[in-house]
């Protein structure tokens, strides 16, 4: 079994490392663009061919799935992808954990990146899945970048701002961007430090991804398989290390303890 990710950078780990622990006997395959990075800003069309570009790299490489692990390529490129690649190569796509998210009643806070936040897209999840809830959506500028070069500092200031600007009667946080979820326990930290308020839930993408390209080829989960040591990275379609930033998560070194395959 093969399963390949794609995203702009390594928030894509989250979803790998998900992967690697349903199915270890799976041989993984990680394309990224960090040339074209980063896509969140970007116009629909430069994420489209971007995207295009990446998954094109993954599926040489031919795996049994494609796991579009990045909200913005979801939302601009998923339809492009799937047309080309589909269905020869099964496709699934990232929506952000908004369901789940609301099954304690809420209120709720849904941090994205300025892009995403206030989208038509996010508002059109927002109206499905959430309508009974209050919800708070809340920009996250920095975040992402600072995650992609593992800054400390900058990570710590752009949490820090964003749990500025979500209500202090929040019960759950969907991490809207892929990235976030690497430091989920940095993000929780924080709100942990605000005395008398009850623990946040946090609420990701990547095991509901993870399980949802096993459903696709019909692939059970077997935690307990062999590991498999086969790892292929691309970055902007050439083979490749692990980005150094990665190994700063514990996602990158679960990952990192296998030698890519050249």
């Amino acid at each position: 079994m093969k399963i390949a990710l794609m995203d702009s950078g390594i928030g894509l780990l989250a979803a790998a490392a998900a992967v690697r622990r349903l199915r270890p006997d799976a041989d993984l395959v990680l394309s990224s663009d960090p040339d074209g990075m980063p896509w969140g800003p970007r116009t629909p069309e430069y994420v489209t061919a971007h995207a295009l570009d990446v998954a094109r790299a993954a599926a040489a490489h031919r795996p049994d799935a494609l796991i579009v692990a990045c909200n913005t390529a979801s939302v601009h490129a998923l339809p492009a992808l799937r047309a080309e690649l589909e269905p020869t190569l099964p496709v699934i796509g990232t929506v952000p954990a908004i369901k789940p998210s609301v099954a304690g009643g809420g209120p709720v806070a849904i941090w994205a990146t300025p892009a995403t936040t206030g989208s038509p897209y996010q508002r059109g999840l927002i109206g499905e899945f959430a309508r009974s809830v209050d919800v708070t959506e809340v920009p996250c500028p920095g975040l992402a970048d600072a995650v992609q070069n593992a800054d400390e500092s900058a990570i710590d200031l752009a949490i820090a701002a964003a749990a500025a600007l979500t209500p202090r009667d929040v019960r759950a946080v969907v991490l809207g961007c892929t990235h976030y979820e690497l430091v989920g326990e940095r993000i929780r930290a924080a709100f942990l430090r605000q005395p008398g308020l009850p623990p946040v839930a946090l609420h990701g993408s990547a095991g509901a991804v993870a399980a949802q390209a096993l459903r696709r080829i019909g692939a059970e989960p077997a935690p307990s398989a062999e590991p498999s040591e086969g790892l292929a990275v691309l970055l902007g379609g050439r083979p490749a290390d692990l980005p150094k930033a990665a190994l700063a998560y514990a996602e990158g070194q679960l990952l990192g303890a296998v030698s890519p395959v050249r």
